[in-house]
């Protein structure tokens, strides 16, 4: 039964794509490919899925010969199941979002950031990227076409009526209000497992992969992009601790999990891939938390979860070859704004692009990696600290009038011979 799962991994950081391509092979069994990858300083924790892919791992790179200044176009990334403050629970780096796309002609972003159960308030210039498609695209080894309108596939996990119509009505919803394509309907009996990570990410396990594969493989030629929605099952504890005990000031259980799950339905598959959890059954829908933290209260009006996947899936961008003429590439990406201390692929392919980072001091609560960030071979200027997602914008507003932020400061340095 084909799964996904995380294991811990021995690899160096430092390396070159290449070399740690073949640091990461010389690792796996012959039916494993790496999916998802978080560094660490002596072992790193990497997903993987039981199907030897094409590439087998995500470092392939193909380094971009210039950085493209026509436009100014940011990626703005909240690493999943991380527990970032602004950003780890639902949909609330939304107004970050909003703020950098006042500035920016694109934004490059991934579900975790905008997902809010019914809610997605992303704006026109945002594109909504899978997160492994998201760091292929840094990488330099796909590029991305805009749409206008993508036919969706709709993958229902199997589980009780009330959740499964519940979908089709969220469905149906939006094709009626905003002319969703979304014709094609199946049900896929999946198991998705939510566990931690030894070093505190949200985690877990996920079963019963064929029926995906099936699923896809009886409908090739007719979607665009991917909307799952299924169960996700966890310890009562880790979700009550969430709502109740820390009031969101931890690690939100659900989204690590989901993010393997899409990671390896998008590299496997190429095409753009979200998920939404299910309600877990009748008692949990019947428990009441109150008012809970405000970035998590969009979790706590919806029945089905579904409709933000729906929205970001209705135009997100196709994958492509870099090659393809109008495609975007490697080459626009202007800058990275991330959280502070998440060591993953996105920090890794702009180190080696070329890519001018903005590392935002937000509090996270899986382990910080600053200290390892620091010490990579950055360029002058490429990797710079802010206190907020204010100043981060303040940078920004620099970098696209084409001045150093140094020069909005006082005292100014003066030079001399």
């Amino acid at each position: 039964m084909s799964r996904a799962y995380e294991k811990n991994l021995k690899l160096d950081w430092r390396l070159s794509p290449a070399d740690l391509h073949q640091q990461a092979l010389a690792q796996l069994a012959a039916s494993e490919s790496i999916v998802r990858c978080v560094f660490g300083t002596d072992t790193s924790e990497v997903g993987l899925l039981d199907i030897a892919l094409p590439t087998r791992t995500p470092f392939s790179f193909q380094k971009r010969a210039i950085e493209n200044q026509a436009q100014f176009n940011v990626a703005y990334i909240v690493p999943t199941g991380v527990g970032a403050a602004q950003g780890g629970h639902a949909g609330d780096a939304t107004p970050v979002l909003k703020a950098i796309s006042s500035i920016a002609d694109t934004v490059f972003t991934h579900p975790n950031v905008v997902n809010a159960s019914d809610v997605n308030e992303m704006p026109n210039n945002t594109l909504y990227v899978e997160g492994s498609l998201l760091s292929a695209f840094l990488m330099g080894t796909i590029g991305l076409m805009r749409r206008r309108g993508n036919r969706v596939l709709a993958l229902l996990g199997q589980h009780h009526r009330r959740y499964v119509e519940a979908a089709i009505n969220t469905i149906n919803a939006a094709r009626a209000t905003y002319g969703l394509d979304c014709l094609t309907l199946a049900i896929v009996p999946l198991t998705m497992k939510a566990d931690w990570s030894p070093s505190g990410r949200a985690s877990g396990e996920i079963t019963g992969l064929d029926n995906v594969w099936q699923e896809l493989n009886k409908h090739e030629g007719e979607f665009d992009t991917i909307a799952i929605t299924s169960p996700i099952t966890m310890n009562p504890e880790a979700r009550d601790f969430y709502l109740e005990e820390t009031k969101g000031e931890s690690v939100n259980p659900w989204g690590g999990i989901e993010a393997l799950l899409t990671h390896a339905i998008a590299m496997r598959m190429q095409v753009p891939v979200a998920h939404a959890p299910m309600m877990e059954s009748l008692e949990v829908e019947a428990l009441n938390y109150g008012i809970v933290d405000a970035r998590v209260a969009a979790e706590m009006i919806s029945l089905s979860y579904l409709q933000c996947v729906l929205k970001g899936l209705q135009r997100a961008p196709v994958v492509a070859d870099p090659a393809t003429p109008h495609s975007l590439t490697a080459a626009d990406v202007n800058a990275l704004i991330i959280p502070r201390g998440c060591f993953g692929m996105p920090i890794y392919a702009a180190l080696h692009q070329g890519i001018r980072v903005i590392a935002v001091a937000d509090k996270i609560y899986a382990e910080d990696h600053t200290e390892v960030i620091r010490a990579l071979p950055w360029r002058p200027g490429q990797y710079r600290e802010v206190s907020n997602y204010s100043e981060a914008l303040g940078i920004l507003a620099c970098m696209k009038a084409g001045i150093v932020p140094e020069a909005i400061s006082r005292p100014l340095q003066t030079i001399s011979l």
